[in-house]
């Protein structure tokens, strides 16, 4: 339990954020500026510092939440933020590696609200670009210097497994005549959990904290990571494009087995039932690169099909069972906060930090 006087002490969620970005940005910088020149244009449109000329642009960079996780672990255990900057900085270097290569595989043709790097400077400079992203995240730990580099390494390799691990999965899914919430739920604690999870314990290990402390830390991050997809996965269906950056019904044109569609897929409702034959209408490609293809059509076409689906996952329970595991998923990830003694200030932050993941009212 947070005391109200570290509440009161603690900086508003968009303060933190701010304080997180700015903290890392140089960082961040400076790895992307290490890269080749093709390499490194891709990687800052990526990011929103420049158009795809090289021009700067004021668009959006992302939310900056992992590096914000990060930071306030190592600040919970009782060690210093800016120790924990390479950790932070890593961590971002491989969410964008991940952003880089999904949109890829996904055929998400936008990101952040403009067109996704695949679709401006092609298919082969976004993977690559990804790939040294990946790398740099690497070497930004490696070279350091923090005595708890090498176990940050393999923290961070660990976070990469789980979650290359889990979009196989994902991608597996979509082909996969039956899955089961239990698998669903296993793909997203890798695929998404598990980058939060790494995250938090990247932070907590910068911030000298014991292998127990860094542990509790990494299941606050493992919970609330799940907890996110949930609403994240919400977001994919019944999503305003103006707040997403993505269009109206995108998962559902993509026929992707998220949670909530899980849930209604196996309810073994009438309402599950007509799903699962509308997700049967229509073939999957059989290569990514078709479904990446701007040629390429919609897979759940027409656009009445998506809207019928969406209605569908709500009259099954997918939407209500998301939302309510969402919450829970909240609380569990607080109980594990509680339970390392965290430094109070940054504990409240943590906490306000959470809720606002969770409830996108950041």
């Amino acid at each position: 339990m947070v005391s109200p006087d570290a509440v009161d002490r603690a900086r508003p969620v968009r303060d933190v954020v701010a304080w997180s970005r700015g903290l890392v940005e140089p960082a961040l910088r400076e790895a992307v500026d290490a890269l080749p020149a093709p390499l490194r244009l891709v990687a800052g449109y990526h990011r929103g510092w420049w158009d795809e000329r090289g021009h700067r642009t004021d668009a959006a960079g992302g939310k900056a939440i992992r590096p914000a996780l990060a930071l306030l672990a190592a600040e919970a255990v009782g060690g210093t933020a800016g120790a924990a900057v390479p950790a932070a900085a890593a961590v971002e270097l491989v969410h964008d590696f991940t952003l880089l290569h999904d949109d890829v595989l996904d055929g998400d043709r936008t990101r952040r609200h403009r067109a996704a790097a695949w679709h401006v400077f092609g298919l082969d400079a976004a993977v690559l670009t990804g790939d040294a992203l990946l790398a740099a995240a690497f070497d930004v730990l490696a070279a350091s210097g923090h005595p708890a580099a090498l176990t940050g390494v393999r923290v961070l390799n660990a976070a990469v497994r789980d979650l290359v691990e889990g979009e196989h999965a994902d991608l597996a899914f979509e082909r996969q005549p039956d899955v089961g919430v239990a698998e669903c739920v296993a793909m997203v604690e890798r695929k998404t959990g598990g980058l939060l999870a790494g995250a938090c314990a990247l932070g907590a290990s910068f911030g000298g904290a014991e292998a127990v402390v860094v542990a509790g830390l990494r299941d606050f991050g493992l919970r609330l990571g799940v907890a996110y997809q949930h609403v994240d996965d919400l977001l994919g269906i019944w999503g305003e494009p103006g707040r997403t950056g993505k269009p109206v019904h995108a998962d559902l044109r993509a026929r992707k087995k998220s949670l909530p569609v899980v849930a209604a897929l196996t309810s073994d409702t009438p309402a599950g039932r007509e799903l699962a034959a509308l997700y049967r209408k229509h073939p999957i490609p059989s290569d990514a690169r078709r479904a990446a293809d701007p040629a390429e059509p919609d897979r759940l076409d027409p656009a009445a099909d998506a809207a019928r689906a969406a209605d569908l996952v709500e009259r099954a329970g997918g939407r209500a069972w998301s939302e309510r595991q969402a919450e829970s998923l909240l609380a569990a990830s607080l109980r594990h906060l509680g339970s390392v003694d965290p430094v109070p200030r940054a504990a409240a932050e943590l906490t306000a930090l959470a809720h606002a993941i969770v409830r996108r009212d950041h």
